[in-house]
């Protein structure tokens, strides 16, 4: 008999609804949301057949948690099914749009009895996949955050301090350099800066890690943070100076934790199989190939086709046709985290592959903007390294930018 278990997520606990293929509940019972209750998941669907030879199918509506753990022990698939999709299918069974905890426990069971064969479990990657991507998720995030809160900074600065941006916006990395919170942080407001000497820059550089033209660093630093501007009342500049203060400990936290996590996915991806495929790719160096590999995963049946990875990845256009109407488009339901990557990947291989740069301008040439020319090339990129993933093989330059047959008659 097959049987099949939903569960309702919630923060402090689970209902679960299990059913036979005819639809019959054949047991409901809410859990805690701890090991305890975890183990009485576990035995419920022990007492209902599963097995290490016939586990039982799981739907709920999260991927994430040690709910998750606990249900992917062994070879039992665990579908994620998305809210919106669960809606719909709520509304199959109650249309007065009534709504309950074990009601959506027993929607989430009958969608594997009707349309298992319509969503996919959860991949089966390897634990050292697992571990990258908890790694560079983290520190694509700190990223994130980094430049937010540098953002911040930014603005303040531009409200009453505008020389500041003019002393160091100059340097690659602006407002992240070590250098330039070090500064900041002794010069918060124009009335500081006014007395500072060069020897206090030049203590504050050293304590940021600079041992080059330290000197000259510190003299044009100073002359420029005293170069005339507007300013507020004094009382004003100083409450800006101390929300200066505040936002430079987060841009410090936030800049230690991207280059901690950089420093752990560094340490980790280079272990993975994949590694060397991936960054044989033009434009993959390690923090954007681990960005990649924690999308995909190592999970070969995964994607069906190389058509498969590129709609997840939203490279890959949209098409909304009805009677007379035909639209192509963009996704906009996509993985966002590998749709970033993808960009920053396209912008890369530019430089680093002839071909991949001829393919862009081949784009521009033919009216694309420069984003839509960016995921054209992401596209191609992707379908690539679907390949060269299925058959364990490096990139090969010449075999991916291929010059068309026409070229190749003309040159003959």
């Amino acid at each position: 008999m097959n049987v099949y278990c939903g569960i309702d997520w919630a923060e402090g606990h689970h209902d679960i609804a299990l059913v036979d293929q005819d639809g019959a509940v054949l047991a409901a019972l809410r859990i805690d949301d701890d090991a305890a209750g975890y183990r009485r998941l576990l035995d419920l669907l022990a007492d209902h057949g599963d097995s290490a030879e016939a586990p039982i199918p799981v739907a709920l509506e999260t991927s994430h948690g040690l709910l998750v753990a606990a249900l992917r022990t062994g070879h039992r698939e665990v579908f994620a099914i998305n809210p919106l999709a669960a809606a719909r299918y709520r509304e199959r069974h109650a249309v007065s749009r009534k709504k309950s905890d074990p009601g959506d426990a027993l929607v989430l069971a009958n969608i594997l009895r009707t349309d298992r064969h319509a969503h996919r479990p959860l991949p089966a990657d390897s634990e050292l996949a697992k571990a990258i991507a908890v790694l560079a998720r983290a520190q694509q995030d700190a990223v994130w955050s980094r430049q937010q809160i540098s953002n911040q900074v930014r603005s303040l600065l531009r409200e009453y301090y505008p020389v500041a941006l003019q002393a160091f916006l100059v340097r690659q990395g602006g407002l992240t350099r070590p250098e330039t919170r070090a500064v900041l942080a002794i010069a918060p407001t124009p009335g500081h800066a006014a007395r500072l000497s060069v020897a206090q820059v030049r203590a504050a550089l050293k304590r940021a890690g600079r041992v080059r033209s330290i000197d000259a660093e510190a003299e044009r630093i100073k002359a420029a943070l005293r170069t005339d501007q507007a300013r507020h009342p004094a009382l004003v500049e100083a409450a800006m100076g101390t929300q200066l203060l505040a936002l430079l400990g987060q841009l410090d936290a936030a800049c230690k934790a991207a280059d901690d996590l950089a420093a752990a996915v560094e340490a980790h991806f280079p272990q993975h199989p994949d590694a060397e495929i991936l960054l044989s790719f033009p434009g993959l160096g390690v923090q954007l190939g681990a960005r990649v590999l924690a999308e995909v995963g190592d999970d070969r049946s995964r994607f069906a086709d190389a058509r498969a990875l590129k709609a997840y990845a939203g490279s890959a256009p949209i098409t909304r046709a009805s009677g007379k109407k035909r639209y192509v488009g963009r996704r906009f339901v996509k993985n966002n985290r590998l749709n970033a990557a993808g960009y920053l990947w396209a912008f890369a291989a530019l430089n680093a592959s002839p071909g991949a740069n001829a393919h862009y301008r081949h784009r521009r040439d033919t009216g694309d903007w420069h984003a839509q020319a960016q995921r054209h090339l992401f596209n191609r990129l992707l379908g690539q390294l679907y390949y060269c993933l299925h058959t364990r093989q490096h990139f090969d330059e010449h075999a991916a930018f291929a010059p068309p047959p026409a070229t190749l008659t003309l040159a003959a």
